[in-house]
């Protein structure tokens, strides 16, 4: 049974290799010990192991690792390995340009792994948070078949689109929430702050109040004495929402099924998931994965419940001798088109080309959904904070205007 003195903790070392060469890296284990039992069996003699300090990753030094920084560390060893420089070398010179310490020293990890023995693919297996199995499979196939650079290249494209399309998906679903947040601010900050003004001012009148301002003042007061509880509900209702999405499998499922139907955004995941199909389902199919294997990986890759079960569907239909094409329209949730250019791309044999332009064609389509959607809630954001701040003043300054008539 693992104790606090079995923690695992990092190692910086310096050692040289079977050919003498000098080199230096970081090692995680128990103790130095067994770090330097590890290097050895590595073919590295360590001269020096010191245990690293520990961060606690507030500042710079632990900037978090993105998807889009393993897209820019792909495309950086492709260009690399295109141009003919030896794989160790091109982890040294792409270590060396990159301005994220933490990539840098995972690229670093990555490249000592490699210079001891294990392969490229084995080396990313390291590190799972990171490099996914598709990643990984991918460059697996890529050094087998002897197309590293390609294949690298092929991985490098894929993670570039499939980013991209997942920041403007991010961006269509934070727009109308940002909206909901800064009306909210907003609507509590002027029945907080600037009602209660009002309201002492209007206590001096001896006249009754419109009903409209009375409604307004009532809310205030309430807001006054409450607002903490209902920051609290808030703040509990988000949590809870996230937590059960996350701890419950079916409750997300539900939410993915009720999230396709919400006007434009609905249309916009639709269209991003049948995108995500022909990009991964095209990069790992031209890669030489067999088309039942590949499905399994497109499976997850889609990002909605919905259409995670179809391509399930789809890939135990194709198992059992279905043509891919007429088991992408019995699921019913592939448009006629998608499904039409799948038919043209297994009868002509050019299928991994064809899910390429499904994919490139419905991602243009979410871009441009994006787009519209971004113009559409400028003006919507302009009207909702009208009417909520245009509303408040009006009640405000109702019983000043009939004040004035009464004295006119």
């Amino acid at each position: 049974m693992a104790t606090k003195a079995e923690k695992i903790s990092n190692f910086t070392w310096e050692g040289t290799d079977r050919k003498g060469n000098k080199t230096k890296g970081k090692s995680s284990g128990k103790n130095i010990a067994l770090v330097k039992a590890q290097l050895r069996q590595q073919g590295v003699t360590p001269t020096k192991v010191k245990k690293e300090a520990v961060s606690l990753s507030f500042g710079s030094k632990g900037k978090k690792i993105t998807p889009f920084d393993i897209a820019i560390f792909t495309r950086q060893m492709a260009t690399m390995m295109k141009a003919g420089v030896p794989l160790v070398q091109s982890f040294d010179i792409v270590a060396e340009g990159l301005e994220n310490p933490s990539l840098r020293d995972l690229v670093l990890d990555i490249k000592n792994e490699v210079a001891a023995g294990n392969n490229f693919a084995g080396a990313l297996r390291q590190h799972p948070k990171h490099f996914d199995d598709l990643f990984c499979n991918l460059v697996e196939s890529g050094e087998q078949s002897g197309a590293l650079e390609t294949m690298l290249d092929r991985v490098a494209s894929y993670l570039e689109k499939t980013e991209t399309l997942k920041k403007k998906v991010k961006k269509a679903m934070t727009y109308p929430i940002a909206v909901l947040v800064v009306a909210i601010v907003v609507t509590g900050i002027l029945l907080i702050k600037v009602v209660p003004e009002f309201e002492n001012l209007f206590s001096g009148f001896g006249a009754e109040l419109p009903a409209f301002t009375q409604m307004v003042i009532g809310l205030s007061e309430w807001m006054q004495e409450w607002w903490f509880i209902c920051l609290g509900i808030i703040i509990a209702t988000i949590y809870i929402f996230k937590e059960a999405i996350r701890r419950s499998p079916n409750f997300s499922d539900k939410v993915d099924k009720f999230l396709l139907k919400v006007p434009i955004v609905g249309n916009i995941l639709e269209k991003s998931a049948i995108a995500r199909f022909g990009r991964v389902l095209s990069t790992t199919f031209a890669a030489g994965v067999p088309l039942v294997d590949a499905l399994d990986s497109v499976a997850g890759a889609t990002g909605n419940a919905v259409f995670r079960d179809a391509v399930y569907k789809i890939r135990d239909d194709v198992s059992s001798g279905t043509q891919l094409q007429f088991s992408m329209k019995q699921t019913n949730v592939f448009p006629s088109m998608a499904v039409q250019m799948v038919s043209i791309g297994e009868e002509s044999g050019a299928l991994d080309s064809m899910l390429d332009k499904v994919a490139s064609f419905f991602e243009e389509e979410v871009d441009n959904l994006v787009d519209n959607l971004t113009a559409l809630m400028e003006p919507m954001i302009m009207s909702v904070l009208g009417v909520l701040v245009g509303g408040l003043i009006i009640a405000m300054y109702l019983p000043i205007f009939q004040m004035g008539q009464a004295v006119g």
